[in-house]
């Protein structure tokens, strides 16, 4: 039997978190700047049939996170799924999956940022203050964040208080005012127009796993998750649907031709120019909360690597006062912005989500052998996701099913990706530091 074990001990961690904390830590992290776009894509994919599609997203998102949950269980490490698939396939395919961690978040950064930057163009009714707000945005954030994750911690509370309100009255409100025959379906899309929708859509679902990798606190594991994740995921796919039924109930058709701001342009429809403001100001706040928490985050991932020995150990290094990861927050912050400079939302969004699907499909994969290897860690009892295998097998096929409608090009990006990710590990292997899990 192999007994992973932590690069860390942590002994003693005090299991404080129940059902209704770990529920709305998910819902939290999950709910973000993609719904205040994302129904216009919805809507173009998938017709007044799009409601459907958030309920294929929650499916997917929710056997997805059942499979974290376990794997995490089992190997309680650092690393997330970095680590998951490292202690199944090996150093290779776990370096890759920690690129695949890593691209997921940058490119969601980048296209939020593109997306967020678009936003405050149209409320000031400046276009052209995209790209210098874009530069602006991430020289803030990565001075903020060099000097301390205490600094950067505070901006992320403030702007997660003030993101759920402009939702709550869009809804509140505007359901009075839904035309009723704006929402029949006349006709279901054919399943490849429902895959498109469901890769534009899922990236509004992704981060809610990311809530669950830190589960040494968690109180009774084998009854809290399950429970936690059931209530949030419920909470979330209401409010989603609760959104886009409004923003579709108003709109119609109209709906798939506003890209850029659809729930303000559907808010001026019964508030006015008041209700237009409050949209794209709740917009544009909830975007740069979703930026900063992952510019706290991700660079984090370089350091790392280059901590392993994967990239030049410059990137590794401390700030001697501060004692942040200066350069890889220098680093991933001006790559970031270039991407978010030449890149639309749809585009980083779609290559974000196939980068997630195929790190989501790799740990349902090692979900499973986990499971039949009998990995756990010693003295533990891992927590077991209902249904033996049948929710990791049932998880790759949603996702291959998803990925039936990702383009060439698109696989072309991330292929480049993974090559050159591929030449640095052959590169570095000589002198990489011991594997985190034992083999």
């Amino acid at each position: 039997m192999n007994t992973p074990r932590s690069t860390s001990s942590t002994p003693g961690l005090v299991r404080a978190v129940g059902v209704f904390g770990l529920a709305a830590s998910i819902f939290n992290v999950t709910v973000g700047g993609g719904i205040f776009r994302l129904p216009s894509g919805a809507a173009a994919a998938a017709g007044t049939a799009a409601p459907f599609v958030y309920l294929i997203c929650a499916a997917v998102m929710g056997c997805v996170v059942l499979c974290f949950a376990e794997a995490g269980s089992r190997v309680p490490l650092t690393g997330g799924p970095y680590a998951y698939v490292e202690a199944v396939f090996g150093r290779y395919v776990g370096f890759l999956s920690g690129v695949l961690l890593w691209m997921l978040g940058t490119t969601a950064v980048a296209g939020v940022s593109s997306a967020f930057a678009e936003g405050i163009g149209t409320l000031l009714g400046v276009p052209a203050i995209r790209t210098p707000l874009i530069v602006a945005t991430f020289v803030g954030l990565a001075l903020i964040n060099i000097r301390g994750v205490k600094q950067g911690t505070r901006l992320i509370v403030v702007l997660s208080i003030a993101k759920l309100l402009p939702l709550l009255l869009f809804v509140g409100i505007g359901v009075f005012f839904i035309v009723p025959a704006n929402l029949a379906v006349e006709q279901m899309p054919a399943p490849s127009s429902l895959a498109r929708a469901a890769i534009i859509l899922i990236f509004a679902f992704s981060g809610c796993e990311s809530a669950l990798v830190p589960s040494g606190e968690v109180k009774d594991p084998a009854r809290t998750v399950p429970r936690a994740l059931a209530i949030a995921m419920i909470g979330v796919t209401v409010l989603y649907l609760a959104v886009h039924l409004v923003a579709a109930g108003l709109l119609g058709d109209r709906l798939a031709t506003v890209p850029t701001a659809p729930l303000a342009f559907a808010a001026e429809q019964f508030m006015g120019s008041p209700g237009r403001l409050l949209l794209l100001v709740g917009a544009s706040i909830s975007m740069l909360g979703y930026v900063s928490g992952m510019t706290l985050a991700v660079p984090r991932a370089l350091w790392k690597f280059a901590q392993d020995g994967l990239l030049p150990r410059a990137i590794g290094a401390i700030h001697g006062t501060y004692r942040t990861p200066h350069v890889a927050i220098v680093v991933q912050t001006t790559f970031v912005g270039l991407l978010a400079i030449f890149n639309s939302f749809e585009q980083l969004a779609v290559i974000s989500n196939l980068a997630a699907l195929l790190l989501y499909a790799a740990c349902a994969m090692a979900t499973l052998m986990l499971r039949q290897r009998g990995v756990r860690q010693e003295g533990a009892v891992p927590f077991s996701v209902p249904g033996g295998p049948v929710i990791p097998i049932v998880t790759v096929l949603l996702i291959g099913w998803l990925l039936t409608s990702i383009t060439v090009a698109e696989w072309t990006v991330l292929g480049a990706t993974l090559v050159v990710a591929s030449l640095i590990f052959v590169i570095a292997r000589r002198t990489l530091t011991p594997m985190t899990v034992s083999a």
